[in-house]
């Protein structure tokens, strides 16, 4: 990201060699990316990569070490109150009034922002089926995560920031987690969320920021995450093939024994296509990209930022 970034108005999170340290621990070093208006970015990373340490900076909870970040062109930490009046934001650790049944937490939620209108709280709350007149200790931890996800939602903020919102729900009440937030997304709001899980973010997501150890080793799309993936390729050669015969840049080896070539494609399906053509294989199977390993890849071995 350049610094012309900091001042771009389609950019409704803006963060610039952001970095929290505890001492000689790096929870969050050098991060840099941007999220656009209308965008369903995923946050990815397994437990400890930093996610939730830079969820907490772009809602003021905590000070930067190092580095900027922007949300609405507004700095987290000297213009919390104008942020969160804007955002809704669902933690990783649920907090809730214990003695308060389901609806008179929301009702205190919304005295809090000045509002009074339950109604898209009620919707919520149908749609998740959670019944808003018990008492929230008396909540299951996944009563309790629905219950924080109608909060963040219910007074359709034009940024959600959601930390692995879907935890300690069941697949269900995922999917109705999934299309809350794309109908936010096609109504032109933006949601930032988070997960240790690739196949959720690939199933919601057109882009991600993936994080390692407290750095951004990815910021890019889905796309191109499939394109580094490739296709997976076995060619089943004739038995009189001895060795892998000649291969185009486009493909990578991964094993050659009893006649069937195994690799990945990188390049386009029509050179992929021609170069089979010429080995006259007698079986091909080709699958789709695994971006299980390329995510893998990122936590194996030293990577550049992928944009």
């Amino acid at each position: 990201m350049t610094r012309r970034g900091l001042d771009n108005p389609a950019d409704v999170v803006v963060i610039d060699r952001l970095s929290k340290h505890y001492g000689a621990t790096r929870a969050l070093d050098e991060a840099t990316f941007t999220m656009r208006r209308g965008q369903l970015l995923g946050f990815l990373g397994p437990n400890g990569a930093g996610k939730s340490t830079a969820i907490r900076l772009l809602m003021g909870l905590l000070k930067p070490t190092a580095g900027r970040s922007l949300v609405f062109g507004l700095d987290p930490w000297r213009q919390v109150k104008e942020i969160h009046a804007r955002v809704g934001y669902l933690s990783g650790d649920v907090r809730l009034y214990r003695d308060l049944t389901g609806r008179q937490t929301v009702r205190t939620i919304l005295h809090a922002r000045r509002l009074s209108n339950c109604a898209e709280a009620e919707r919520l709350a149908e749609s998740l089926r959670l019944d808003l007149r018990t008492r929230v200790r008396h909540y299951s931890t996944g009563m309790k995560q629905k219950l924080g996800i109608v909060l963040a939602l219910m007074h359709r903020p034009e940024l959600l920031i959601l930390d692995e919102p879907t935890a300690a729900l069941d697949p269900l009440m995922q999917q109705v987690v999934y299309r809350e937030l794309r109908a936010a997304a096609r109504e032109g709001r933006s949601v930032l969320f988070s997960s240790h899980s690739l196949a959720e973010v690939e199933s919601l997501c057109e882009h991600v920021v993936i994080l390692r150890s407290g750095r951004v080793v990815a910021a890019t799309s889905m796309e191109s995450l499939k394109r580094r993936a490739g296709r997976q390729v076995s060619v089943r050669l004739p038995p009189t093939a001895k060795m892998a015969p000649d291969r185009p840049t486009e493909f990578v080896q991964e094993d050659f024994r009893n006649g069937l070539l195994r690799g990945r494609w990188t390049g386009p399906a029509s050179a992929l296509l021609n170069w089979l053509a010429a080995l006259s294989p007698e079986e091909v199977v080709i699958q789709p990209p695994n971006l299980e390993d390329v995510f893998l890849n990122f936590y194996q071995s030293p990577a550049d930022v992928v944009e």
